[in-house]
Order: structure tokens, then sequence, then C-alpha cells
């Protein structure tokens, strides 16, 4: 089976960052990022710097990369404000992002699931009109920090407002890592007699060891779409120190194994991850960053 892999590490790696990535470090990652061949790779979010100083300089990041016509260059918008930002980035892929979990919501964006889905109900319209794709985050979507479990129906819930709005594509969020293959599985049963697989994307974090597990769960269940981050770089901010998003490495290796076919070559993520990494000053999180004696699998 074919998968896409969606490279969000440039957004949401990136993003967590205590310590300021120089422009020209983003731009290089983002263009080592389009060598090694995705089909999309999340550059940036357009959100207001008080919010997330670490990526105040989306639009000359954008105004920078080397693009490819076969990758996809997406990007994170929150508001009306910015998905007119985002516009004038020729941006051609966009993001809006809500959660499954009350709580978690009204601490991330400060909206309840039902304002952060009229805050961005703008940027769908306006995407239709422009003939933009839209991909809808849910956030929360196995395991809240406030409000523990979350219960499959509250996750298909919102995934029926998202798509009743306009909206592609799903990706469906681990945040805090803590889901397992029986979860996963779980949620899929409900979720797959309502939306068509090749709407749904998967989004698992590591912080617990479990993140392959889910996606190999995932893939066997027909799901085709998998974000990752080159690295596993990002970070889990309730559970300090953990291991954040899967790394794209570990999930190209996995995949690649269970037969599935991948665009992203594994050597060239491998030197995306390896730039970043003098960059940041510090060895990254994937078990794959480096290549096994006798070779590793390539896709």
């Amino acid at each position: 089976m074919k998968v896409r892999v969606v490279e969000v590490g440039p957004r949401d790696g990136l993003q967590n960052e205590s310590k300021t990535v120089p422009t020209d470090s983003k731009v290089a990652f983002v263009d080592a990022l389009s060598d090694a061949g995705y089909e999309e790779i999340e550059v940036s979010a357009f959100v207001s710097p008080q919010w997330i100083p670490q990526l105040a300089d989306a639009e000359e990041v954008f105004a920078r990369i080397r693009r490819k016509d076969s990758t996809v260059y997406s990007a994170l918008v929150p508001n009306e404000r910015g998905f007119e930002r985002a516009l004038g980035a020729k941006v051609r892929k966009v993001a809006v992002f809500t959660a499954a979990s009350e709580t978690f919501n009204r601490k991330n964006v400060n909206a309840s699931i039902q304002g952060s889905i009229a805050r961005f109900r703008p940027v769908v319209d306006g995407a239709r009109r422009e003939k933009i794709p839209v991909r809808g985050y849910v956030s929360t979507a196995f395991w809240c920090p406030y409000e523990g479990k979350i219960a499959p129906d509250a996750v298909l819930g919102v995934v029926r407002q998202l798509l009743d709005l306009g909206v592609d594509e799903i990706s469906i969020g681990d945040t805090i890592g803590k889901a397992v293959p029986a979860e996963v599985h779980a949620l899929l049963d409900l979720l797959l007699d309502h939306v068509d697989q090749d709407r749904l994307a998967m989004h698992f974090h590591d912080t617990y060891g479990t993140a392959i597990a889910n996606v190999l769960a995932s893939y066997e269940r027909g799901i085709a779409v998998f974000d990752s981050s080159a690295g596993g770089v990002g970070g889990c901010p309730f559970a300090p120190g953990a291991a954040g998003n899967v790394a794209t490495e570990d999930l190209i290796s996995a995949l690649a194994r269970a037969g599935a076919s991948l665009s992203p070559d594994l050597e060239r993520v491998r030197a995306a991850s390896a730039l970043l990494s003098t960059v940041l000053g510090r060895p990254l999180r994937s078990r794959g960053r480096e290549a096994p004696s006798g070779g590793g699998p390539s896709a």
C-alpha cells in the first residue's frame, strides 16, 4: 500500500524549541527535507508571534525555501488573519486545529471546541474559494492530560463537525503519546464506519514508546497517511524530557518492513536530521537516525 508521510518537523517540532532557531537554519532544514522527496512538508504556522515566537518568521521561510513541484508546502493557520498571511506567502494547503477535549482546547487556544471551530470557519470558507485543500487537526483524540481517557464518540463528534465544515483531511492526534494499539483499533472501529479511510491521517507522539506500534496498527486498518518529524524533533509539554513526535526515520523503517511503499528517501531524511541536530546542538531522538551495520531499509 502506498503511504503518504506528512513531515511536521519544521512546524510541530521546532515550535517546541526554547532556543531560537535562525531563519537560515529553518530554510536549510526544509530544503534538505525537500531533497528527501516528501509529498508534503508542513513548513510553519501563521500564528501570533506572542503565541509562538519560534515561528514568527513564517513569511520569510516560505519566501526563501526552494519549492519542488512534487511537494506540497503547507502551514497551520488559526484564524482569518492567519489565512490572509498564508495566502500572501503562496501557501497551497492549510491546516486548522481543535481538540476532542474541552479542557485541553481551552488551555491550548483559550476557546471551547465550538469557539475554535467558529474562529477557523472563515479559513475553511476562504480556502474553498481559493481551491486550497484544508487539513483539520484533532488533538487529544485518545488521552488528555486534564480529562484522562477520551471517549471515541467525542472524537467522532468533532470529526463530523470538521467534515461538515468542508475540511478535506482529518489528522487524529495522540497528543501526549499515551495511546496503545488496542485504543487505536477501538477509535478506528468507530471512525471508519463514518469516514472514508483516505480522509484520515494519524499523528502519534512517542512519549511512552508506543508510537510505532500505533502506526502499524493504523496501517493494518488501511490508514495510508501519517504525520512524523525528522529525528523525532518536538516534545510533549505535559511530560518534560519525554519524546514527542514519532521520528520519520523510525516510521519509514517500520512501514517499509511492513510492505508499504513510501516516497521519502531514508538516507536523505537522516541527512536532514543530522543538519538539524547540529543546529540544535544535541542528538535527536530517532531510533533509526543511524543506519545499522549492513545497511538499513530504504524507501
